[in-house]
């Protein structure tokens, strides 16, 4: 299977892509987001492209494991993605990986423009990666 992860965000959306088979994900592209709208037909591009058989979407869930206000819009987006393309959506706790993206590029020597323009493509990759063991895990 493949699979669309996404870092949601109030102005960019990370995007990765990923193979049930490999149990592996790259980071994919970033899609702006204007007044809460998602740039719809760059994500129609993604989906028409890569044709996934589902997408994983982060929630970033507190220290604590609790729901933030910011988890109430990462839902919307799902649910949008999954009125929009007829496709699953699979939920993870995607606490970190934004700070954690960040560690990992700058460990790979890229520039801060880099590293800005790269992160949530990253967090993404991190989040659908997180995803894919889990499920391995319980196969």
């Amino acid at each position: 299977m493949t699979l669309l992860g996404f870092d949601y965000g109030t102005q960019k959306i990370g995007v990765a892509v990923g193979q049930t088979i490999t149990h592996s994900a790259r980071p994919l592209d970033t899609v702006a987001v204007h007044s809460s709208i998602p740039a719809w037909n760059h994500m129609d591009k993604l989906m028409a492209e890569w044709h996934p058989d589902g997408v994983v979407v982060g929630l970033p869930l507190s220290c604590e494991g609790n729901e933030t206000p910011m988890c109430d819009e990462a839902r919307r987006f799902g649910q949008a993605l999954a009125r929009r393309y007829q496709l699953p959506v699979y939920w993870i706790d995607e606490s970190l990986t934004t700070n954690e993206a960040l560690v990992t590029l700058r460990s790979n020597g890229a520039s801060q423009e880099k590293q800005e323009r790269a992160r949530h493509q990253v967090a993404a990759q991190l989040i659908l990666e997180t995803f894919l063991h889990q499920q391995a895990l319980r196969a």
